[in-house]
């Protein structure tokens, strides 16, 4: 038997029912997950403190009241994000995943600080429609909604239960000017009270602390999200989107009957992989571009699993359009039969949101570098790298999963890149540096 299979596209759609109604009633909805209430000091701190300390003034996080078109138009975005990143970073052919949540989360983080071309760009690249109060008010119902848990499950049900948990952090530079208004939206809204660290004292101790807090939030899935040396002493805050999910599927597939079995390759070769084998009655869909079958999960999620008609599942996903997701599901008696498989994926991010068009951000601050005078009022700062990882393992039982976004942000005091080669005729002097004096002066037309 011949098995396609997308598994590239599992992020774009594992937590895709976790956000809620997506019709466009006016009605309020506010959210009801317990969220970690953190709250930032709006002064800058420059006594002594502990790196992780968490600077506290009385601001809770918000309790937002958005409307159904408000999160219908910001999930929307984040689907149309997933499919332009995806296309850019899944041409390699091997297996990769994204979690779009995640990464726009982090971005959206970034947003209330960019002003100008850099924010314009971030906006155009997320695809927003609302406005930012809106914005940052649907990201932490999303949070919420995520984090809430499922009615429990009987007494004679002794798995693992259904969880979404996502968190988000910000570690700032210990005395750093940072801005009232921009460090409160992060903790009203992202439950992000800013973290103390001392990239100028310990750059190498401040990004272990971060690697740390990604790993215990993705229970150890995502290690060293942060690599060595992309935090210097010129860093001067971290901003940190993670989230992990562990869920069983509704009606499970059967041990005994999972089996060696030929899967395809992308260049026509097979290999024999363990499949899973299972007849459900679920939603099934069949269209000019794919089939697609949808898993549901004991909780609120499911798992969208879609098999091009042609091309790759790369091909594929560069094809589909937003509203395409909104898949018109079939009542069906499926024959299903799906390959188990665990991986860990790691992409360029920072590239990928450049060849997007987010480019003002990275660029050293100038008339058009970056703007992120809402972060600090003295214009200073650009992103100096971003980084994204994702883990999934998938069996009989259910799946588990895991991302985290890092974006860093630094002082301009990194030199400018620049090449020379001197490969033609050069005029050279030596000079005596505190005196200026030149004390040799000569030029090479041959260096044979």
């Amino acid at each position: 038997m011949n098995t396609r299979f997308l598994a590239a596209l599992l992020a774009l759609t594992l937590v895709a029912a976790a956000c809620g109604s997506t019709d466009n009633t006016a009605t309020s909805t506010t959210a009801t997950g317990s969220i970690p209430t953190t709250t930032v000091d709006p002064g800058n701190r420059t006594e002594a403190f502990d790196p992780g300390d968490v600077a506290r003034v009385g601001l809770p996080r918000g309790t937002p009241a958005v409307t159904a078109a408000d999160i219908a138009a910001v999930t929307a975005a984040d689907s149309a994000f997933g499919l332009d990143l995806f296309g850019i970073v899944a041409g390699g052919g091997d297996n990769t995943m994204i979690s779009p949540y995640s990464i726009a989360t982090a971005l959206s983080m970034l947003y209330p600080g960019a002003r100008g071309a850099t924010a314009d760009e971030i906006a155009e690249v997320l695809h927003l429609s609302v406005d930012d109060a809106t914005l940052h008010a649907v990201r932490n119902y999303i949070d919420a909604a995520l984090a809430t848990p499922p009615p429990p499950m009987g007494d004679e049900d002794t798995r693992q239960p259904f969880t979404i948990r996502p968190a988000n952090s910000a570690w700032g530079q210990g005395g750093y000017p940072f801005l009232d208004e921009y460090l409160s939206i992060l903790a009203t809204d992202y439950g992000a009270g800013l973290r103390l660290l001392d990239y100028v004292g310990d750059p190498e101790g401040s990004r272990a602390i971060i690697n740390q807090w990604v790993e215990e939030a993705t229970e150890d899935r995502i290690k060293n999200l942060i690599p060595e040396g992309a935090i210097t002493v010129d860093t001067r805050l971290a901003l940190v989107n993670a989230i992990w999910f562990y869920a069983n599927w509704f009606e499970q597939f059967d041990p005994a009957l999972t089996a060696p079995g030929p899967f395809s390759l992308l260049d026509g070769s097979e290999i024999d992989v363990p499949l899973m084998n299972a007849n459900l009655r679920t939603g099934y869909a069949d269209t000019e571009l794919f089939e697609a079958v949808r898993l549901p999960y004991t909780g609120d999620a499911a798992m969208v699993v879609l098999l091009p008609k042609s091309g790759t599942p790369a091909d594929l996903a560069a094809a589909l359009r937003p509203e395409d997701l909104n898949i018109s599901w079939g009542d069906h008696r499926v024959e299903i039969t799906l390959p188990s498989f665990e991986f860990e994926a790691e992409i360029a991010l920072k590239p990928a949101l450049q060849e997007l068009g987010m480019t003002a951000a990275f660029e050293f601050p100038s008339a058009d570098g970056a703007d992120l005078t809402g972060i600090t009022e003295i214009r200073e700062l650009f992103v100096s790298d971003a980084f994204h990882k994702t883990f999934i393992a998938l069996d009989e039982e259910g799946t588990e999963a895991a991302a985290a976004t890092a974006i860093i942000i630094s002082l301009e005091s990194a030199p400018q890149p620049a090449t020379f080669t001197a490969d033609r005729p050069f005029l050279f002097w030596i000079e005596h540096s505190s005196t200026g004096e030149m004390l040799f002066l000569g030029q090479v037309t041959n260096p044979a």
